[in-house]
C-alpha cells in the first residue's frame, strides 16, 4: 500500500497526500451488516451543547465489526477489503462455510480468497484468532481483549501491532504499540498480524474542508480568546498565554491526569514511553 501526492490544481490540492486504495477491492458494503450512526453534533440528552467543535460531517452507516471473532472451528474466505469511514483500518469482509457473513478488521497482507479461521489450536498464522495461551512467543498481534470474551480493545487503529513477549501462569505480557508493557489473561484472545493501512499516518488533508467533512468544526486557540472566556486568553498585544492548561484550568503539556487508583494500574508492567 502506497500514498498519492495530488498535482497541485487548486490550492486544496497542493499539500494533499491521500492513501492510493489499491487494496480496496469493492466500493460498495455488505448490506445486511450496515446500520444507522446517530450524530449527536456535541449536544447532550437535552439538547445542550457540552462538547465543542463537534458539528456537520458526511453521513456515516456504522459497520458491525466482529472484534469477539467467537465463531470457533468454522472456515471463513475473505470475499473483499474494504473502506470503513468510521476507523482508519481497512476491514475484510468473511463469508463462512455455514453462510454467515461478518466484517473483521483487516491485518496487512490478507488477500481476497484467503482462508482464516478462530478458535484454540488454529495455526498461528495471519488473520487467525486465537487465544494468548495457544501463541508462540515474539508472535506479531493485534485486536487484543482485555477481558476474554470481550471482544479485542487494544492495537486496532492503522498499522498498530503489539507483541506477545513472555507467558507466565496464567497472564502474558504484551508490548502494546504505546511502548507500555502489560499483563493480559492468557484465555484473551488476539489477531496474528498487523493492521492493515499503515500508510495511514503519513496522509496529510491539505484544506479545511476535509476536517469539516469527518465532522470537526474550527477550534479556537485559547490565546486567541478574552481572560474572561479562557484562562490563556487577553494580554497586550500578542501574548504567549502563560503555561499551558484547558479551559477550566487544568494544566496541559505534561501533567499527569491518570488516576493512582485505577483498577488497571496492577496490570501494567512499564508505562508508556514520554
Amino acid at each position: 500500500m502506497a500514498v498519492r501526492k495530488i498535482k497541485p490544481v487548486t490550492p486544496g490540492q497542493r499539500h494533499k497526500i491521500i492513501s492510493s486504495r489499491d487494496t480496496i477491492t469493492v466500493t460498495e458494503p455488505e448490506k445486511s451488516l450496515l446500520r444507522p450512526l446517530k450524530k449527536s453534533g456535541g449536544r447532550n440528552n437535552s439538547g445542550r451543547m457540552t462538547m465543542r467543535y463537534i458539528g456537520g460531517g458526511h453521513k456515516r452507516r456504522y459497520r458491525e465489526i466482529d472484534f469477539r471473532r467467537d465463531k470457533d472451528g468454522v472456515k471463513a474466505t475473505v470475499k473483499s477489503i474494504e473502506y470503513d469511514p468510521n476507523r482508519s483500518a481497512r476491514i475484510a469482509l468473511l463469508f463462512y462455510e455455514d453462510g454467515e457473513k461478518r466484517y473483521i478488521i483487516a491485518p496487512q497482507g490478507l488477500q481476497v480468497g484467503e482462508t482464516v479461521v478462530s478458535g484454540k489450536g488454529v495455526a498461528p498464522e495471519v488473520g487467525n484468532a486465537l487465544p494468548l495461551s495457544d501463541m508462540p512467543l515474539g508472535t506479531i498481534i493485534h485486536n487484543i481483549e482485555i477481558k476474554p470474551g470481550k471482544g479485542g480493545a487494544m492495537a486496532r487503529s492503522a498499522g498498530s501491532y503489539a507483541q506477545l513477549v513472555a507467558r507466565e501462569g496464567k497472564y502474558a505480557t504484551v508490548k502494546l504499540p504505546s511502548g507500555e508493557t502489560r499483563i493480559v489473561l492468557v484465555q484473551c484472545r488476539a489477531t496474528v498480524g498487523t493492521v492493515s493501512n499503515p500508510d495511514h499516518i503519513l496522509e496529510i488533508s491539505g484544506k479545511a474542508g476535509r476536517s469539516r467533512w469527518l465532522g470537526r468544526r474550527p477550534r479556537t486557540r485559547g490565546v486567541a480568546m478574552n481572560p474572561v472566556d479562557h484562562p490563556m486568553g487577553g494580554g497586550e498585544g500578542r501574548a504567549s498565554g502563560g503555561h499551558p492548561r484547558s479551559r477550566t484550568g487544568l494544566p496541559a503539556k505534561g501533567y499527569k491526569t491518570r488516576s493512582k487508583k485505577k483498577y488497571s494500574n496492577k496490570y501494567i508492567i512499564e508505562k508508556r514511553k514520554k
